[in-house]
């Protein structure tokens, strides 16, 4: 009996992610998402099933290419892209029956790891047999240690950010002496969940705003009071939580980045353009394809290193906005001790005079009573 499955753009919005390998999105989504409404609705396959699927054709891509023969080599990339499609299949599947599972996510990590390693050594080794150029060898090392470099500092990347976003939140808690973290919010966060927004446009609109609040306050006045009295019954709004930027100086640096970000992520494509999945595919099945796998690896290696440079800039220039962020608490919090100092004091001071008047009056009433 099949499964109640929603319709394709139903499934779509619930499979697919918000950004992704351009890869991903341009050449594999269109075929992996209806394929995962029908694997979800006729069959009873479950995520880990399809990653072991994708681990064999995987295998199977490495075989044809340890035959070195370039017809060998159009089946091995085409299997191949088989199965990066049944790979990215499991978390649709995954996503779309709740049958996801931290076990299958570790089985997904280490199987793309293992079919990569193969159809490095299997591809390079075939080259080596056909040619007997060395440099295939060279190759096959570069390959697995751009694919484990990639996503190795992917990882420490992703801990680092975690632990900048924890301490603020931890900062952000004690200053305002709660257990809620949802007082603060970070800008990354807003534009991934929002896509389109344009963040130049809001500043351009909130200085037009400014602008006309300086040359003209009555028409802003008279608009907020329009406003309040026709929302007078209205319940109040939540507080808006503080956002913090911690990419704030990478910005100002390269202010174009926002209007490219804003149409990539338009289009579901992430901005880093040559990550490991567009390596890998270069790799298996652009330079196969083409006969080219040592000009495809070459190239295809180091944009990956240049992408992979910008990124840890990128997480340079963070970790400053960091800095400055934490130290903007600190501030806020010595202010504060010392604005309470001070009004301790004042009222310290004021209740001593007012002590001092009550003892004067009293002792001006006793000597007149003695007189």
């Amino acid at each position: 009996m099949p499964r109640d499955i929603p319709s394709l753009p139903e499934v779509r919005r619930i499979t697919q992610k918000k950004r992704d390998a351009w890869w991903t999105v341009l050449l594999v989504d269109p075929i992996a998402t209806p394929l995962v409404r029908v694997t979800a609705r006729w069959t009873r396959i479950t995520p880990n099933q399809i990653t072991w699927g994708a681990l064999i054709l995987g295998l199977g891509a490495a075989g044809c290419f340890a035959m070195g023969d370039w017809r060998w080599l159009i089946a091995g990339a085409l299997i191949y892209h088989l199965s990066f499609v049944l790979d990215c299949m499991d978390g649709k599947v995954a996503r779309l029956t709740g049958q996801g599972s931290v076990f299958g996510a570790w089985l997904d990590y280490i199987f793309d790891r293992v079919r990569v390693m193969a159809c490095a050594v299997a591809l390079m080794g075939g080259q080596f047999q056909r040619t007997g150029d060395l440099i295939y060898v060279w190759l096959a090392v570069v390959v697995v240690f751009l694919d484990g470099l990639r996503y190795i500092n992917s990882l420490e990347i992703f801990k680092t950010r975690h632990t900048m976003r924890k301490q603020i939140k931890s900062r952000m808690r004690a200053a305002r002496r709660a257990q809620n973290a949802d007082d603060v919010a970070f800008m990354e966060d807003l534009l991934r969940a929002n896509p389109s927004a344009d963040i130049e446009q809001d500043l351009h609109g909130a200085a037009n705003a400014d602008a006309e609040h300086a040359e003209h306050p009555e028409n802003v006045e008279h608009a907020e009071h329009a406003e309040g009295d026709a929302q007078a019954e209205a319940v109040e709004p939540a507080p808006r939580p503080k956002v913090v930027d911690l990419h704030q100086e990478f910005r100002s640096r390269f202010p174009g980045y926002l209007r490219f970000r804003s149409f990539m992520l338009r289009h579901r494509i992430r901005t880093h353009l040559i990550s490991g999945i567009e390596f890998q595919m270069a790799v298996f099945i652009v330079g196969p394809l083409l006969d080219q796998v040592i000009g495809a690896t070459v190239v295809a290696g180091a944009l990956l290193l240049v992408f992979e440079l910008a990124i840890v800039y990128k997480l340079l220039l963070s970790t400053r906005d960091f800095g400055r962020t934490l130290a903007a608490f600190e501030q806020d919090a010595a202010e504060k001790d010392a604005a309470e100092k001070d009004a301790a004091e004042k009222d310290a001071a004021e209740w001593n005079a007012a002590e001092k008047d009550a003892f004067d009056e009293e002792h001006e009433k006793g000597l007149s009573t003695v007189a």
